[in-house]
């Protein structure tokens, strides 16, 4: 088996969602990561949601709408203002620090994003990262119209890329995601970079659970769904090596 295409979920795999937390802890001090956890959660939840209730959305209303829910879930107020910076982060999240000169690697494979975010949020995303230099597609659900881990959705990468399923490699490091990818047919790769060894230490260091650690006990750790990736790495950087072992 010949791997022709890599394909990159987008948010927690190659952009940290995590680096909101700088603009939420600036907005409201004290919450910042409390905010980033629910938001996320949320974010998530809100996706499946509406798949299942068939009530579509697209992510930009998504990520309002948990976010809204996440500040009033904690009473915090705010003015429009306030809220549309918290939102632009989204269109400038970090990205990994191994992710550009892991993509810039895999040289002679279609590379491309497969993601629940909308088209203008993931266009705005790889442009103000520079990956548009790399990307030979950043495809959107929204031409499905219902998100991950929906077999419609990951069917939309032979469709634009024109290469058949078991000469793909899909890379993610949400669980959920992989094990999406994987019942579809796909070859998967997943991320894993949170152990539950850090997991167990994280929790011994306190009485107290911080959000943070709560939250990747709930979304970092493999889930159980009757299906498993291929492949367990650690980091971006990781994907040449492995690739090298395909014929």
């Amino acid at each position: 088996m010949t791997i022709k295409a890599v394909v990159f979920d987008a948010y927690g795999t190659l952009y940290d969602i995590q680096s909101v937390a700088a603009i939420t802890e600036e907005t409201f001090p004290g919450y910042g990561d409390i905010i980033t956890q629910i938001w996320r959660i949320k974010q998530l939840e809100y996706t499946w949601l509406r798949s299942l209730m068939r009530r579509y959305e697209d992510f930009s209303v998504i990520t309002r709408d948990s976010l809204a829910y996440t500040l009033r879930a904690l009473g915090l107020s705010y003015d429009a203002a306030a809220f549309d910076r918290i939102m632009d982060k989204y269109l400038h999240l970090d990205l990994y620090p191994d992710a550009a000169t892991s993509l810039a690697s895999l040289k002679g494979m279609k590379l491309a994003i497969l993601s629940n975010g909308s088209s203008e949020m993931l266009n705005a995303l790889v442009k103000n990262t520079g990956l548009e230099r790399v990307l030979d597609a950043t495809i959107s659900v929204d031409r499905k119209r219902i998100f991950k881990p929906a077999p419609e959705a990951y069917s939309l990468i032979e469709e634009v890329l024109g290469v058949p399923m078991h000469e793909v490699l899909f890379v993610s490091s949400n669980p959920w995601d992989a094990c999406g990818a994987k019942s579809f047919g796909l070859n998967v790769a997943w991320i894993e970079r949170v152990t539950p060894q850090a997991m167990a230490e994280a929790c011994v260091r306190s009485n107290v659970v911080a959000p943070l650690t709560m939250f990747r006990a709930l979304r970092t750790q493999m889930d159980e769904l009757g299906v498993a990736p291929d492949h367990r790495i650690h980091a971006l950087s990781e994907l040449s090596s492995l690739i090298a072992r395909y014929p």
